[in-house]
């Protein structure tokens, strides 16, 4: 998986770990490093009451490694991969060697592994799903989802260009809906 090799944002824990083992485990790929100081953002704390969110923080070193052990040994009795657009790939791929411990893989701008112009977020992610069909069909037929939750649209709400952050309120909102639609 491709992820920032930034110093500063490998600082801190590998994962942090929150929340009750009687949800849905959420295993969250992060790109960008978010959690450093040992604690979720503040938009998914919340969550914490229904889930068990393992926020795996790739910049750190063993944080791979760490999604890989929750993979092979799921907490939970449901296991949902969320990542975005730089480790999209790569979060098919683990899904493809846990496809019987993963029930979705979740995405947010899985298009945006490059530039993406502000307001094509939903175009990039249609032509990245279109080159991944055959992945996706085949985890399909596995058991597993792969869904996107939540893209880029260019407005005042994104205040970055794609992928949106993790933390973003809009990302959280889709995670939400696809776990409760996929118990």
């Amino acid at each position: 998986m491709n992820h920032s090799p930034d110093p500063v944002r490998a600082e801190g824990p590998a994962a942090v770990i929150e929340g009750t083992p009687d949800g849905p485990t959420v295993l969250v790929l992060d790109p960008t490093g978010s959690a450093k100081h040992d604690e979720l953002p503040a938009t998914w704390r919340d969550k914490t009451a229904w889930w068990r969110i393992v926020w795996c923080r790739l910049p750190a070193d063993g944080a791979l490694t760490q999604a890989d052990d929750v993979l092979s040994d799921p907490p939970g009795r449901t296991l949902h991969v969320v990542a975005s657009g730089p480790v999209a790939d790569g979060a098919l791929r683990l899904a493809e060697r846990h496809a019987g411990t993963v029930r979705s893989v979740l995405l947010v701008d899985p298009g945006a592994e490059g530039f993406v112009p502000p307001g094509s977020g939903e175009a990039a992610d249609q032509v990245w799903a279109n080159d991944h069909r055959d992945r996706i069909d085949a985890l399909a037929s596995d058991g597993v989802e792969v869904r996107v939750v939540a893209h880029s649209t260019g407005g005042a709400d994104d205040r970055v260009p794609a992928p949106l952050p993790l933390g973003h309120p809009e990302v959280v909102a889709g995670v939400e809906r696809a776990v409760s639609e996929l118990q």
